[in-house]
């Protein structure tokens, strides 16, 4: 009786140190992932710290890390109070860009006649250089946050709309199948399998379409805005005031980090909540 339990002792432990071994490389790879670009962002920063002070670099071509960081701090107020109508709007951009980005790859989705009327005409309008259409939605829509909050979604869809496209086109055609000779409705079928398996190539869109919504807002606020990061920005670099630029540049940085990582984060949670694999 002794060996056997000896036998189910020793595979318990060597399965407890293989589960074991398995976590710890999964603790040492994601530390890597965030161990890794911080060395090298701060090394870029000495260097760049480096370069400024050693090189006699004037503040107004380049001013050094630690001046920016300190005119964050200073200027902090100002910089917060500029910052929210950025964020603000480019979260609100990025939302109805992922709604109707989601929406339109739908319906390219299930309908043959609107894939063929639409996608072409979609493509086409991607081919337009976005910054040339960028007055023309202030004369439309007028000098308030309704014009930035339009571009920001103009620029910011398509992502969306061509990787949830793909995502719905990867699906494993046996499992909708099996679906429906089980009975069940196009519904079921959509909401148990195809969005489910489309959710990493979405968020991937919706991380894209993050950034280019920030960039919508900000080019709008270039043009019309008296408040945000974008008019700070220009207002500072046309009195050669090149370290308040900077330091605007570094908060919308900030801001931008902290939108995606709300991005990454709800794409954790959908991933859990679907059981999709990496969530």
């Amino acid at each position: 009786m002794s060996a056997p339990s000896g036998s189910r002792l020793g595979v318990g432990t060597e399965t407890g140190a293989l589960i074991g071994g398995r976590a710890a490389s999964t603790a040492l790879v994601g530390a890597r992932s965030v161990v890794l670009p911080l060395l090298l962002a701060g090394a870029v920063l000495l260097l760049w710290e480096l370069g400024v002070r050693l090189g006699g670099v004037p503040e107004v071509i380049l001013p050094a890390p630690t001046r920016i960081l300190a005119i964050v701090l200073d200027k902090r107020d100002i910089l917060l109070r500029h910052a929210w109508p950025t964020i603000l709007e480019s979260a609100g951009g990025f939302v109805l860009s992922s709604l109707l980005g989601i929406g339109l790859a739908i319906l390219l989705s299930y309908s043959r006649l609107a894939r063929e009327a639409l996608y072409p005409n979609l493509v086409f309008f991607q081919l337009i250089p976005k910054i040339a259409l960028a007055p023309l939605f202030i004369i439309w829509l007028g000098i308030g946050s309704e014009s930035r909050l339009a571009f920001a979604v103009f620029i910011s869809f398509f992502p969306i709309v061509i990787s949830t496209l793909a995502g719905f086109s990867s699906v494993d055609p046996n499992m909708v199948r099996l679906c429906r000779s089980l009975t069940a409705t196009e519904w079921q079928v959509f909401s148990s399998v195809k969005f489910p398996s489309a959710l990493p190539y979405i968020f991937s869109g919706m991380k894209v379409a993050m950034t280019l919504a920030i960039i919508g807002v900000i080019i709008g606020e270039f043009i019309t805005a008296q408040q945000g990061l974008g008019y700070l920005i220009i207002f500072a670099t046309a009195r050669a005031d090149t370290v308040v630029a900077m330091a605007s540049i570094a908060v919308l940085c900030a801001g931008g980090l902290l939108l995606y990582g709300v991005v990454a984060a709800a794409e954790a949670l959908a991933n859990r909540f679907y059981g999709v694999p990496g969530g």
